[in-house]
């Protein structure tokens, strides 16, 4: 019998369970390599869920059990675009599909966005989880007054983990380098605003409840931008956060060393600034229609850093399909293109949480298997990079990161592990140079 050959790029969440549900649902032999351009998998979960959360960062082990699945092989370090083609993974494999995820942060579109200190918060996420992509230098937390533009869950984590103290993290992942800079940090005030009203925020009410209990900053609301007419049309959820909202309009501060403001009804129109980020002015809005228009109210709010957190998006790979408008690889069922498939972020835009990834992927596998032709792949994908001077960072390389990490935690008495940074440490950990010339 012909076994399958199916590639996946991305192994994330949304990719990692796609190969789960190719090995469940297919009745025939399969294998599946996922592949990932970093040397490290689990995507979001890794670089993305705060260092604090680990209940959720915990969805790992069930990862790393789909992984280990017998026809499942991790092939780190290899880039669709920079090493592969998309020509060459369908000379390789039956089908391809492609779980990216959303890895930037939209834009607000406002004058002065480009100005030093202004960032994004995707940009800000990677910092503290010990992303590749993000030295810790990049951060040095000098601001003494920032603004959070967002009030979803990034938001939320972004602002708490900039409230903490360092010693309330030191027992996470969170980089020595990072926690160091963290340590350091200036940062007395904090304003996280949100263009809706309380009852349109995107956070969860575990969430919310979690900054309340902060214990290094005194956290408020305003009394008139907390306030909604009618709570018996809000869903119990809504209802919950927008309580705890109003209870913290009504809070005496205790004089902690920092300050959280979580401000609605406000836009921002303009960051304002010379050489560098001075501050954000903002107009106050409110419903027409359901739509949020401008009452030609405006405040200004003194910062030194703006951080943008208004959603994420994906980018389009190098010969995927991609519409610009949704963000998305075009598809039906998850089919983008002949043997093309999709899955997660990048086939539906980022909505939804961690476990909505798994009843996407088995739609993408269903749509996949029914049309799968066994066999028309003509080349091996290992002599392929064998001839490119390639050789990927396997499953048993990550093993052995993930052990210098839990070595590093000891060493520091710090937790059941310490992220490495930068490739050139995660490569050098099992025994692995960084590629010529390539970021380290």
């Amino acid at each position: 019998m012909v076994t399958l050959r199916v590639a996946i790029v991305g192994s994330g969440p949304a990719g990692i369970y796609t190969a789960e549900a190719l090995v469940k649902q297919s009745h025939d032999p399969v294998e599946v390599d996922v592949l990932e351009r970093l040397p490290t998998p689990y995507g979001l979960v890794r670089y993305g869920v705060a260092p604090d959360h680990t209940s959720i960062k915990s969805i790992a082990g069930y990862l790393r059990r789909v992984l280990e699945t017998p026809g499942v092989r991790f092939l780190g370090g290899v880039e669709l675009g920079a090493d592969l083609s998309v020509d060459d993974l369908l000379s390789c494999y039956d089908a391809v599909v492609y779980c990216t995820g959303a890895m930037v942060d939209r834009h607000l579109g406002v004058p002065g966005e480009d100005l030093p200190g202004s960032v994004a918060a995707t940009d800000f996420v990677n910092w503290y989880c010990g992303h590749p992509d993000v030295p810790p230098d990049a951060f040095s937390l000098d601001a003494e007054e920032v603004v959070v533009i967002g009030v979803g869950n990034v938001a939320v984590d972004v602002v708490r983990i900039m409230a903490k103290t360092a010693d309330e993290l030191r027992g996470t992942d969170v980089p020595e380098e990072v926690l160091d800079r963290l340590a350091a940090s200036k940062v007395k005030r904090v304003h996280m605003v949100g263009r809706r009203g309380p009852e349109h925020a995107k956070f969860t009410l575990k969430e919310l409840r979690e900054l309340g209990e902060l214990l290094n900053a005194d956290v408020l609301t305003f009394p008139d931008e907390v306030a909604v007419a009618d709570m018996t049309t809000l869903s119990r959820q809504v209802r919950g956060n927008v309580d705890v909202l109003r209870s913290w309009s009504e809070r005496k501060t205790a004089d902690r060393p920092r300050r959280l403001e979580v401000r609605f009804w406000l836009r921002p129109v303009e960051i304002l600034g010379v050489s560098r980020v001075e501050g954000v002015r903002l107009e106050r809005t409110r419903l027409e229609n359901g739509r949020v228009v401008g009452t030609g109210d405006f405040e200004t709010i003194p910062a030194d850093m703006v951080m943008r957190s208004v959603g994420y998006q994906s980018v389009a790979l190098p010969g995927v399909p991609f519409d610009p408008g949704s963000m998305t690889v075009p598809n039906v069922a998850g089919k983008a293109a002949d043997r093309q498939y999709v899955a997660g972020w990048l086939k539906r835009g980022p909505t939804g949480v961690i476990g909505t990834n798994k009843s996407d992927a088995a739609e993408t596998v269903r749509t996949l298997l029914a049309e799968a032709v066994p066999g028309t792949a003509t080349a091996r994908l290992d002599d392929l990079l064998a001839a490119r001077g390639l050789s990927p960072v396997t499953y048993e390389d990550w093993l052995a990161i993930e052990a210098a990490e839990a070595s590093l935690a000891g060493s520091l008495s710090r937790g059941e592990r310490v992220k490495l940074v930068g490739r050139d440490a995660m490569l050098g950990a099992c025994g692995r140079l960084a590629r010529p010339g390539g970021p380290s």
